[in-house]
């Protein structure tokens, strides 16, 4: 979708879905936001029915619907398109999906719902964090979406994808408004930013390296503690991030993410005075803390390489924990 709202015209031989078949009718494409392989959109595919499970920027769009032709879905077969919460990175296509999928329904948290009909605070949020000139080149223009077609997906709201359950869940911690939905077929876990991000570029064949994700503004560490025992709670096998895809050892990356989430706290904690380079202080806190955990895990990039793919994350982190300390008494 361009600045005028009108879906961009692409040639089939133009666009490479990228699909990432994880078995059980649940794939990932790749968004194409930033970088390849930094946004994910999952989809879950039952008895010819589909849903998308967050849905990247406008330009992710094309990559959508390739996926769609490669597996012999209609558009009119998309039953659902979820957003694990509203942040433009996982919702910016929201409007731009709903446009082309007549039949779907949008699940949204409740406290998305008026912000995904009306999104001009959305917009003017992330234009606090970006600025206006990357807004606009990263999403473009954000299209409304009638109320009539969402599902406020409430906590332990059940719908129904051709058969198969699809449980929601009500995960604050990185956002008030964010969700995380359970597979119960699998029992699999789509957990937006609920629980970590992970890029499979810095893994190896013995482990993963996952990160918090404390984005501005609503990061708080206690209800993001809560949200990662719910999660737990269903004793997941695997879990599908939307930055990037299907992470294993669950519970072990569980216990580490709760460390990791206590020593961002750590970090900001020691930061007294708001001025004074404080927000550099915290992003150099970060950056050792990345390093050491891929140390930990046993990472074999060079620590330059792991802070370039990490950059946007340390920056947008810090950003986050700053915001959560001045919020302290």
């Amino acid at each position: 979708m361009n600045g005028q709202g009108i879906i961009p015209s692409f040639h089939q031989n133009q666009v490479m879905s990228q699909l990432i078949p994880y078995g059980h009718g649940i794939f990932a494409i790749d968004a194409d936001y930033l970088r390849p392989k930094l946004a994910a959109i999952h989809l879950i595919v039952e008895n010819g029915r589909a849903a998308f499970v967050d849905t990247g920027c406008n330009s992710s769009l094309p990559n959508a619907l390739e996926a769609l032709d490669e597996l012999g879905i209609a558009t009119e077969n998309v039953d659902y398109v979820i957003l694990t919460h509203i942040h433009l990175d996982h919702a910016g296509g929201a409007g731009a999906m709903m446009q082309l999928f007549r039949n779907a329904r949008l699940l949204v948290h409740p406290r998305g719902v008026r912000h995904m009909a009306d999104p001009a605070r959305l917009i003017e949020g992330t234009v606090a964090v970006y600025g206006a000139d990357a807004t606009h080149r990263l999403y473009g223009e954000v299209l409304p979406i009638k109320t009539s077609r969402m599902i406020e997906a409430t906590h332990q709201l059940r719908v129904d994808l051709g058969g198969r359950e699809l449980l929601c869940l009500d995960t604050p911690g990185h956002a008030r408004h964010h969700i995380a939905i359970v597979d119960k077929q699998t029992g699999h876990i789509f957990s937006g930013d609920a629980f970590c991000i992970s890029y499979g570029e810095v893994d190896n064949e013995l482990s993963q390296l996952i990160f918090p994700t404390t984005t501005p503004v609503q990061f708080d560490p206690e209800p993001l503690h809560a949200s990662i025992d719910l999660l737990m709670s269903y004793q997941p096998q695997a879990m599908y991030l939307t930055h990037f895809g299907r992470i294993s050892d669950v519970a072990a990356k569980a216990l580490a993410l709760h460390r990791l989430v206590d020593a961002h706290v750590a970090i900001a904690r020691r930061e007294k005075n708001p001025h004074s380079g404080r927000h550099a202080r915290i992003r150099e806190g970060l950056a050792q803390l990345l390093l050491n955990e891929a140390g930990r895990v046993g990472c074999q990039l060079m620590p330059g390489r792991i802070l370039e793919i990490f950059a946007n994350d340390l920056e947008l982190n810090a950003q986050g924990i700053g915001v959560w300390l001045d919020s302290q008494p």
